[in-house]
């Protein structure tokens, strides 16, 4: 007899076509029948052992979080209900060019010192991995949902070539192209880039094409942070179709938002650059979070030109007062590519989390606001906390505009991506909320999107893109990563007030046919495994 009967459930089973009442069997962690109403009657029902109740409840595939900074927090922290209570069964992590495989000693704890902000020092990890295979090992060790690998561009050249701005020499790009397609061998799903983030931002486009050539033949994707979301937002994603035209590559746009007062009103000029590529034969899709404001570290702010060399670099310039106030005049009047091209404005620069406690009184406040308290100027704020928290601060940076938002996510190769820092005493409630936002505001509050539209971008899309053969659709023979919500009640508790606050409406959540959330509480099962690059 099998596992488990979950009886009369509204199937949304993520293609996009309309719902049906079923009884849905699994067993061995996967779907082994299907059972529509219409079809079951006047016949005998299908049992198991465990019979799990649906009515009023709509069964989903898991949702795919297409971007995600779980890299160390999936190994923290076994509970994991950030991410496991929203529904999500599959993360996608090594995202903006910074992450923790392919390294040696020394890059390691230079990419530690350099990404504290987004995922802690890691004081409490065994780093006992260096490769990407070693570090997908460690996460089949048994972690609370499952996830897939970008291999980090920053982090490869950091590796080949340092923290220098200047190019890749003939060697050092081959090594990069040969530690690339090892990853990828390895399991990776494709290379993530941080074009606005030391190093990966010094590389050329034809270094990065070279990469991408690479990530083409193993059938995987490029994912790039690319150089502007503000001025320039537009010219930077066509040189990221254009580059990946070139390299023959897959082209996955992360957080694909148009902010800053220059672009307001602006994603339709994106949405059309987009259409006319796909239309030429373009491969592209992308991903948004349901939010205005982004998230990110102070840090990232700089000028690249003050990040050059590593963290122990930047700290020493922001330390010389002559240098410090060069800073500030690139960041406050010409606009710092760190900024996407944009003057800084403080009173949208709201810090979400420090690393030094004594810190603390910062948090929850823009930079101008503690600036203000303080009597002081806010360059001069930030200046001293940047120093004293050894860049470890992350921020709010509210410069999205939500007619951009909602446009973007109608788009036809839209999927949902939380870029979900989950550091810092109030961090993005995106990190606990984006998927039960979705949901229950932009779905049954507002009707952006019909209710099977956005299931179909959060699960089949990102699947596809992920080319996952047996996950993402409510199919018989496919892995049982299923999620039961109320859609009347299903909504984000998380709010910039109260951020960790977890979701309503969704009381199961199941990993290869286990449940990680039952009756609305986190269980103690650690189903997730990494999810490898398959073969074409």
């Amino acid at each position: 007899m099998e596992e488990l009967v979950i009886r009369d459930a509204e199937v949304v089973d993520g293609s996009g076509g309309p719902s049906y009442r079923a009884d849905v069997v699994v067993d061995g962690g996967r779907i082994v029948s299907i059972v529509r109403e219409a079809a079951a009657a006047g016949c005998q029902r299908p049992e198991a052992r465990r019979e799990l109740d649906a009515e009023g409840l709509v069964l989903s595939p898991g949702f795919i979080d297409m971007h995600a900074h779980s890299d160390l927090a999936l190994l923290r922290d076994p509970d994991h209900s950030a991410k496991a209570a929203q529904g999500v069964t599959l993360e996608v992590i090594g995202q903006d060019g910074l992450s923790y495989a392919p390294v040696d000693d020394r890059t390691l704890a230079e990419v530690r010192r350099a990404i504290t902000g987004w995922n802690g020092h890691g004081d409490d990890i065994d780093f006992d991995w260096r490769t990407v295979g070693e570090y997908l090992d460690r996460l089949d060790r048994g972690i609370a949902v499952n996830a897939a690998y970008l291999i980090p561009q920053g982090t490869v050249r950091a590796l080949a070539v340092g923290w220098e701005d200047r190019e890749a020499t003939p060697d050092e790009l081959d090594r990069m192209r040969r530690l690339v397609a090892e990853g990828l061998e390895q399991g990776a799903v494709g290379l993530s880039s941080g074009l606005t983030y030391t190093p990966g931002m010094y590389a050329k486009d034809a270094e990065l094409t070279e990469l991408c050539r690479v990530v083409a033949r193993y059938g995987g994707y490029y994912c790039p942070h690319h150089r502007s979301y503000g001025a320039g937002a537009l010219e930077a994603y066509e040189e990221m179709v254009a580059l990946t035209r070139e390299a023959g590559c897959a082209l996955h746009l992360a957080h694909a938002t148009m902010n800053f007062g220059v672009n307001k009103g602006r994603a339709p000029e994106l949405l059309k650059l987009l259409d006319e590529a796909l239309a030429s034969g373009a491969d592209i899709s992308l991903d948004t979070y349901p939010y205005t404001p982004g998230c990110t570290t102070l840090v990232a702010m700089l000028p690249s030109w003050a990040s050059e060399g590593g963290p122990e670099a930047i700290l020493a310039r922001l330390a010389d007062d002559d240098t410090a106030e060069r800073i500030r005049h690139h960041m406050e009047v010409i606009g710092a590519d760190g900024c996407h091209g944009v003057p800084i404005e403080w009173d949208t620069i709201e810090i979400s989390g420090v690393s030094e406690a004594a810190l603390g009184d910062h948090v929850g406040r823009t930079v101008r606001q503690s600036a203000d308290t303080r009597g002081e100027a806010p360059w001069v704020t930030a200046r001293r906390l940047l120093l004293q928290d050894r860049l470890g601060s992350t921020i709010l940076q509210h410069v999205g505009h939500e007619e951009n938002v909602r446009t973007i996510m109608r788009h036809s190769v839209h999927t949902g991506g939380s870029d979900g820092i989950l550091q810092g005493t109030k961090p993005h409630p995106r990190a606990y909320g984006t998927f039960p936002h979705y949901l229950g505001h932009y779905v049954r509050e507002l009707g952006v999107l019909s209710l099977e539209e956005c299931v179909a971008h959060l699960t089949s899309r990102p699947a596809a893109r992920l080319r996952l053969p047996d996950r993402g659709l409510v199919r018989e023979g496919y892995r049982a990563d299923l999620v039961l919500f109320d859609p009347r009640t299903v909504a984000a508790g998380s709010t910039f007030e109260e951020p960790r606050r977890l979701p309503t409406g969704i009381p199961y959540v199941l990993v290869d046919g286990r449940f990680v959330i039952e009756d609305g509480r986190r269980t103690d099962v650690l189903a997730g495994r990494a999810v490898r690059r398959t073969t074409r």
